[in-house]
């Protein structure tokens, strides 16, 4: 979903959904939803043998490589370097 579908979900503005977004969680909505798509992604990474395209498709992105600079971002790490790093 958009920022603007959402605002509209909660009949709000756009700028105002996004600020009381921020205000309850402490992050924007798009780090929000980058963050969680990031954290199962590692999780799938550890526990599955899927490739690190399908797990980039499978946590909602439509592009390995923007799943992989998204990842190495937030980690420090590529995807790949991550499934070899024992947690």
């Amino acid at each position: 979903m958009t920022l603007d579908e959402l605002a509209n979900v909660a009949t709000m503005s756009r700028y105002h959904f996004a600020k009381m977004f921020k205000d309850l969680t402490a992050l924007p909505p798009h780090r929000f939803l980058a963050e969680r798509r990031i954290e199962k992604a590692k999780s799938l990474l550890m526990t599955s043998k899927a490739s690190t395209a399908e797990i980039a498709y499978q946590v909602g992105y439509n592009s390995q490589s923007n799943f992989t600079q998204t990842f190495r971002r937030l980690t420090g790490l590529t995807p790949a370097k991550y499934r070899g790093v024992k947690v």
